[in-house]
């Protein structure tokens, strides 16, 4: 194996092993020498690669949403397509629920949640609003109630909200999304 792809392993590593552990401990409790000895390596190579313990949230949180091209579709289901893609990434990517417990427990996690909401989510409500200059403020308002839901059915596992099926939550929300995005301001 060439020193790049050993490099590149090392690197995999780690990522993979401070995502497990931000999301399971937190960003305060995570420690880089915990993530070295999940990863199978020295401390001193976490440092070597991401510097620092920021450094490796920033890298570790790196999250694309892959939010759905919502130009072809129907102005109506706007709202229900956002919440069940966002279902669907919640069910099969813990990075993403580790990222929303430290984001309402750590002023990093906070931050890095606000980039990648304003950065993905915001040209989405820009796209879809009747009037642009409102497209962060309905992106805010949207974020609410999927972030909201995440909270409850991903990180305190409220059990009315864990037991609810995925089209009940999409038939719950989809609705108020839709709202919040497309609907001419009261």
């Amino acid at each position: 194996m060439t020193t790049a792809r050993r490099s590149d392993a090392t690197r995999t590593a780690i990522l993979e092993a401070a995502r497990e552990r931000f999301a399971a401990d937190g960003y305060e409790r995570a420690t880089i020498r915990a993530i070295a000895r999940d990863a199978g390596i020295d401390p001193s190579m976490v440092m070597r690669y991401y510097g620092n313990k920021e450094g490796l949230f920033a890298a570790a949180s790196a999250i694309e949403l892959e939010l759905p091209e919502l130009g072809g579709l129907p102005a109506r289901h706007v709202g229900a397509t956002l919440v069940g893609h966002f279902l669907d990434r919640w069910e099969r990517d813990d990075v993403l629920t580790g990222l929303l417990r430290v984001g309402v427990t750590n002023a990093a996690g906070a931050e890095r949640m606000q980039a990648i909401f304003a950065q993905q989510l915001g040209p989405v409500a820009l796209g879809v609003c009747p009037v642009p200059a409102e497209a962060p403020r309905r992106a805010a308002l949207a974020a609410s109630q999927i972030l909201g839901m995440a909270l409850a059915r991903y990180v305190l596992r409220l059990p009315p909200a864990v037991e609810m099926s995925r089209e009940d939550v999409v038939a719950w929300l989809g609705p108020t999304v839709q709202r919040y995005l497309t609907a001419e301001v009261p």
